[in-house]
């Protein structure tokens, strides 16, 4: 009786911790500057241990931020040296192997102090709108020329903030208010976790969190293994093969199911590129384990004991496991197919519980606007927006529909973008027949209609892929719709790299759909239905 009085304590204690996470996420949401952040909620934040073990994390956030950054507040502390760890210090990043992937993600981690004594650290990542170099996009050949790299240094050193720091990022960023203003959002967002932990503890009686740490890392730990060890033992390989950049890369995929965890290699993955779609391990992993868990494990909170089981292995040769300096600006494209690559393996050794392929990775559109007469005193912006194609569909159910998985990120909403920026968004609607035909339809694509506004040139980077090769179905469902770029006059443009809308003309996206699952002739009736009555009927054949 008494055992179960102290478990209830702690899950109580444990649910409280996971709240203040959440708000010191919605700190971040509330006082972020890009709307990639306060409105798309791309971002991270969680709480370690003095150890730099992740405790929880909030529920708002991204895989790729959350999971990748359970790994770099190590780095943090060996780069920083325990022993200069003080009081109101805060730290700062954006180096992509030791922290989310790319220059564009800043990492912030600040120490938290209980009367004078170390208890944890709380961290956070976001991304901001520009970091200087050639902007976001995929055309650098070396990460010098992606923008501004800060490695593990000070922002605050015993609460005294780091001017030559903050004068070096504002002139190397082009949205220099918006960029400066995240970094302290992102200050904020740490100090709202520490001040709620504080509360916590001394509402709580507690001198540390190492008791409540141990109780949520075993649990963690014991329960993750006993989903795995109920999993059937062997190795299953998948390929998936996508656009790249100036030609098709195939990642490759071994994933084997042992009793004390679950191990994928990434081996006979193509080679890395000279353009900017390179992955660094970290990324490649935290999207492999979030793929994984989502399946077997997905009931269990995350941190760093549930994370545990799950490892990666990738030659330095492959595209998934990028060297230093290797660009790799836009990451995301094939890091957001790494789960897809996992899944699909298996789904061989589970079948019936795999949803089929998706869209794979958002269409993140970087815009640069400018004005044409730069006499009419006329400012120009860089915008970024997120857009979404369709879920595969799943063994019971239909695909969901502009809905970016894996990332789980928001799209920013038409008002929002056009309030940041002189552009014009005149189309924004779901792409009838992009859904893959099957038992259980994919989840639809969109189509997008951009302008700059009179008076602006408009010049983009594309990070798109599907162009060419669409989402596949599974168990016998049909292949999702490809995407396709365009101008509003029919002419074909890329789907990667910056390129010029000219003026008039309109930029046109058709985003790809999910693919099917279980064969066309077996879709219930009622869902055909449906399917008409919506305007979602998938296209024959």
């Amino acid at each position: 009786m008494q055992d179960s009085l102290v478990d209830i304590h702690m899950q109580v204690m444990w649910n409280r911790l996971i709240s203040v996470v959440e708000e010191q996420a919605q700190t971040l949401i509330r006082t972020a500057f890009s709307t990639s952040v306060r409105e798309a909620g791309d971002l991270s934040a969680g709480i370690f241990d003095t150890e730099g073990r992740m405790l929880a994390q909030a529920v708002t956030g991204t895989p790729g931020h959350v999971n990748a950054m359970a790994e770099s507040v190590g780095h943090f502390l060996n780069d920083i040296g325990r022993e200069n760890i003080r009081e109101n210090d805060v730290y700062i990043t954006n180096d992509p192997w030791k922290g989310t992937g790319h220059l564009h993600d800043i990492t912030v981690v600040s120490p938290s102090f209980l009367d004078d004594r170390l208890v944890g650290y709380f961290a956070c990542t976001a991304h901001v709108v520009d970091i200087g170099g050639r902007g976001f996009g995929p055309d650098a050949n070396e990460v010098y020329e992606e923008g501004l790299f800060i490695p593990i240094v000070k922002l605050f050193d015993q609460g005294r903030p780091s001017e030559m720091l903050l004068t070096v990022i504002r002139n190397n960023v082009r949205e220099a208010d918006k960029v400066i203003g995240d970094i302290f959002a992102l200050t904020a967002c740490n100090e709202a976790g520490h001040r709620r932990l504080v509360d916590m503890m001394r509402e709580f009686g507690l001198a540390d969190l190492g008791g409540l740490g141990a109780f949520i890392l075993e649990h963690s730990r014991r329960a993750t293994l006993e989903c795995i060890r109920a999993l059937p033992r062997g190795t299953w390989h998948n390929s998936l093969t996508l656009d790249g950049y100036d030609a098709p890369v195939q990642l490759e995929a071994a994933l084997g199911i042992h009793d004390d965890g679950v191990h994928v290699d990434f081996a006979g993955t193509s080679a890395p590129s000279r353009f900017g779609i390179n992955v660094p391990l970290v990324y490649t992993k935290a999207y492999a384990c979030y793929g994984i868990k989502c399946i077997v494990a997905p009931e269990i909170p995350n941190n760093a004991a549930s994370l545990e089981p799950f490892t990666v292995s990738a030659p330095q040769s492959c595209i998934l496991n990028a060297q230093r300096p290797a660009p790799v600006s836009v990451r995301h494209i094939l890091g957001h197919f790494v789960p897809d690559l996992v899944l699909g393996a298996l789904a061989q050794a589970l079948p019936d519980q795999v949803p089929a392929e998706g869209a794979g990775s958002l269409w993140n559109l970087h815009m640069s606007l400018r004005a044409m007469d730069e006499t009419a005193g006329r400012k120009g912006a860089e915008i970024l927006m997120f857009n979404s194609g369709g879920t595969g569909a799943r063994p019971t159910l239909d695909g969901l529909s502009t809905t970016a998985f894996p990332s789980g990120v928001h799209t920013m909403p038409v008002e929002a973008t056009e309030q940041v920026g002189p552009v014009i968004i005149w189309r924004k609607e779901l792409r009838e027949g992009s859904g893959g035909n099957g038992a259980y339809r994919g989840g639809l694509g969109q189509s997008i209609e951009i302008e700059a506004a009179e008076g602006y040139a408009l010049r983009f980077s594309a990070m798109f892929d599907r162009l060419s090769h669409p989402a596949r179905g599974r168990n016998g469902g049909q292949a999702g719709a490809p995407g396709a770029v365009r101008l509003d006059d029919g002419t074909k443009l890329r789907g990667k790299g910056r390129q010029d809308v000219p003026a008039g003309r309109r930029l046109c996206l058709d985003l790809p759909g999910g693919g099917g699952y279980g064969l066309p002739a077996d879709r219930p009736e009622d869902l055909r239905e449906r399917d008409r009555r919506n305007g979602y009927t998938p296209a024959e054949g």
